[in-house]
């Protein structure tokens, strides 16, 4: 059975192409019309997903009428009463209003997407975001290819509202700069984390589960009005890594299996995540039992609910499922190119599934430049204190740093490095860096690249961060790259 899979209507729609277990296609819609976190389907990312073969099945990510009676108890009137935010409707307007649509609920997408595509054949799911149709932060545990759920907190008592109403309280766009107050939080002192609980937390139990003691939906107006932003962003942190430590330790004590998987949209804080995969391989005396798949968001779960309509294990290849573009340079002409010290722009093979560019939408550069961070952000039009990531060969991560984790292929956990005053474009004030591994079979170019540069240089690493000017989606097409590439001066490869 063909089944697509869609994530729309809400933030960063997306679609993903499943056939019995093979991945064929997955892309977010913003790719294509270029704007940011678009909600709604476009007939150029369907064009490209229904070249794969019309679909016996749509799967929606969650459950619209369950939805609405949320909007009705929160006096959300407008978008209860709307019709304009109904599937079916919205899949009319592109031919496929004919075609048989199931739901699957917005926490069970999630865990879908997490489960169906790891190693695991059992695991503990630890689902964390904003809000699905009433949960806000669930525990499940899947056995046979079906999740028993152990928790469920639902709304308003939600750490993702909590921590996005804390991202527009410092300035910043909730459900989208969130990445941007991890990285202030490096610079401020967590002072405030006795007051968060005092203000927002009533318990936090997963028993009973999570208890705020406000609703926080509507923001925080002036919360500690003179307060410096960064020991505001350091003190949500601070709690947000407290609490998901307090989720996996319930968790370990409840589910039978030392394998753990997080989503949802919390699933992205890498500070987070290496405190986690610390904490589970301490807790278990397992390493490398933890598994996030790269689009743990809403956007994911296009594919989750795919999944879990066809309810088994999916072939995992990777995460690079979408537009595909012809290499236009050789490893080796790009390696020279990284080599004399400038950045460049590399957009070859399918588009990455996920928020972050992996090596096929990316910008390189080398990463032992003094000037190499002010001079990348520049490019980007970001600020300047904000870091970047380096992607290395995955059998010398250990050895530059202190990896909590063996691989980490999609840049999910953070790790200290050994040698900070050595490569300061990779690496945050506090001297961490969130690490891209790379080996052979998972990117066979960028590994090629890599070892390239290595031999040349002595380097096994290179900056790389998405191929996007600030507030733009990653570029798609070619065409895309050679618009940034005008626009930046940066040279696409």
């Amino acid at each position: 059975m063909k089944v697509l899979g869609v994530s729309a209507l809400s933030h960063d729609a997306a679609v993903a192409v499943i056939d019995d277990d093979r991945i064929l296609y997955a892309a977010h819609a913003e790719r294509f019309s270029r704007r940011k976190n678009d909600a709604f389907l476009n007939s150029s990312l369907l064009e490209e997903a229904l070249a794969f073969g019309k679909p016996d099945l749509i799967a929606w990510y969650e459950r619209p009428l369950l939805k609405k009676t949320r909007h009705l108890m929160a006096g959300q009137y407008r978008e209860a009463f709307s019709l304009g935010d109904l599937p079916r409707r919205h899949l009319r307007k592109f031919g496929l209003g004919n075609i048989p649509v199931e739901y699957v609920s917005h926490h069970e997408s999630h865990a879908a997407a997490g489960f169906f595509t790891s190693p695991f054949e059992d695991a503990t799911v630890i689902i964390a975001d904003a809000i699905g149709e009433w949960s806000t932060f669930s525990i499940g545990e899947y056995r046979n290819n079906r999740i028993r759920w152990l928790s469920d907190s639902i709304y308003p008592h939600s750490l993702g509202l909590l921590y996005s109403a804390f991202t527009q309280r410092i300035g910043l766009k909730p459900n989208e700069e969130e990445y941007i107050l991890m990285g202030m939080a490096a610079y401020g002192q967590p002072i405030y984390k006795p007051d968060i609980y005092q203000d927002f937390f009533r318990d936090v139990n997963f028993d009973e589960g999570l208890q705020l003691a406000t609703n926080v939906h509507a923001g925080l107006g002036n919360w500690k009005e003179n307060a410096r932003r960064e020991d505001i962003a350091a003190s949500i942190q601070a709690v947000n890594d407290e609490v998901m430590l307090k989720a996996a330790a319930w968790a370990a004590e409840r589910s039978q299996s030392n394998n753990l998987i997080l989503m949802g949209g919390v699933a992205l804080n890498c500070v987070s995540n290496e405190k986690i995969a610390r904490l589970w391989e301490k807790t278990t005396g397992l390493r490398d039992k933890i598994w996030i798949m790269p689009n743990p968001g809403d956007a994911g779960s296009s594919l989750g609910a795919a999944a879990a309509i066809q309810g088994k294990k999916l072939r995992w290849e990777g995460p690079y499922l979408g537009t595909d573009v012809a290499p236009d340079n050789s490893p080796e002409k790009l390696s020279d190119y990284l080599a004399s010290g400038k950045v460049a722009g590399l957009c070859q093979g399918r588009a990455e599934y996920g928020p972050r560019a992996l090596g096929n939408r990316s910008i390189l550069a080398d990463p032992r430049g003094s000037e190499t961070k002010e001079k990348v952000n520049q490019f980007k039009r970001r600020d300047q204190f904000r870091p970047f990531a380096p992607v290395i060969l995955e059998e010398y991560a250990n050895d530059y740093f202190d990896m909590p984790v063996a691989s980490s292929p999609y840049m999910q956990f953070t790790a200290p490095c050994r040698f900070p005053d050595d490569f300061p474009a990779i690496c945050h004030v506090d001297g961490s860096s969130r690490v891209q591994t790379v080996n052979r079979s998972q990117n066979p170019y960028l590994h090629e690249l890599l070892q390239t540069f290595h031999q040349t240089t002595g380097c096994p690493m290179l900056l790389n961060t998405s191929m996007n000017l600030k507030g733009e989606p990653l570029v798609n097409n070619r065409e895309d790259g050679e618009r940034f590439s005008k626009k930046t001066g940066v040279q696409l490869f």
